[in-house]
């Protein structure tokens, strides 16, 4: 009887033209990821846990991209400390000419200075500030290893975006910042997506401000395609915040960089930026629309 049952829905699917599909991209494996850099502890420029952090992520990439570009710098801060940084630029099919940057950051901050801290000296753990930027990349990583993208597709994981005072641009941005300077030979992406904060267990993307102006076309489309894909009550079309993020440095440079963010996360800049603030879940649900911006462009 179950398998007569199987045999009719199919049946049914077919000739109504559907026919079952499975997800490409792994939620739950990306939630590893994200508990992974958990375990190192806070990733501050200049610790151990930044450094383990960075060589896991060489690693890691290294076993899935084609080519991996490793951007290591030294950083004086305001105050005049030199932190040693790194930018990891993960590149499928290097040699396409038409290319999609993704970029998240990989250091966490070192204050809790939020306005909701309850210990404003303390480091934030950074499992959604941080961490859901990285383990939304790697999940992309793996999908494009099992079945590359149409076009050249690019992933940037930037350092210090999260360093000093954002009164002070001098300490925040840094990596992008050095990114944006430093640029890869050959021809710039299409458009960027810098993917921060999107682990949240209560997910609500709105469009953000800076983006809306500096690529209204491409916000557009990824909120578009996250309606198509069901996903209209996570991205709400609609703006509430404008912030300063990577994609600002990206914008002055000439690449059309837009900020896939949910701000409203009351642990943001907190020491309970902490794993129970986030889930699987939402990880799925912005990997399904990362992939989909990426199944969709065509050379």
């Amino acid at each position: 009887m179950i398998r007569r049952t199987l045999l009719a829905l199919l049946t049914l699917a077919a000739a109504c033209g559907a026919r079952p599909t499975a997800r490409e991209y792994d939620g739950a494996a990306a939630f590893g990821y994200l508990e992974r850099q958990l375990a190192f502890g806070p990733r501050i420029p200049g610790t151990p846990a930044h450094e383990r952090t960075g060589a896991w992520l060489d690693s890691l990439l290294r076993a899935r991209a084609d080519t991996l570009v490793v951007q290591a710098w030294a950083h004086r801060t305001a105050g005049g400390k030199d932190l040693l940084m790194r930018n990891f630029l993960a590149r499928f099919r290097p040699e396409a000419t038409e290319r999609v940057l993704f970029l998240a950051h990989w250091d966490t901050r070192p204050i809790s200075d939020g306005p909701d801290s309850r210990a404003p000296k303390a480091p934030v753990p950074g499992a959604n500030d941080g961490a859901s930027g990285v383990a939304l990349l790697l999940g992309v990583a793996d999908a494009l290893k099992r079945q590359p993208a149409a076009v050249g597709v690019d992933l940037l994981f930037v350092d210090g975006e999260d360093y000093g005072r954002f009164a002070d641009s001098v300490d925040v941005l840094i990596g992008s910042r050095y990114y944006a300077a430093h640029q890869p030979a050959g021809p710039r992406p299409r458009y960027a997506v810098l993917f921060d904060l999107i682990a949240d267990k209560d997910l609500q993307i709105y469009q953000e401000g800076n983006s809306l102006v500096g690529a209204p076309d491409v916000v557009e489309q990824v909120w578009g395609i996250a309606t198509s894909l069901g996903y209209g009550r996570y991205f709400i079309a609609s703006p509430k915040y404008t912030l300063i993020d990577d994609h600002l440095e990206l914008q002055k440079a000439g690449i059309r960089a837009i900020d896939v963010v949910d701000f409203d996360y009351p642990s943001w800049h907190t020491p309970d930026d902490t794993i129970d603030k986030v889930s699987a879940q939402s990880l799925q649900v912005v990997g399904d629309v990362a992939m989909a911006i990426l199944r969709r462009e065509k050379p």
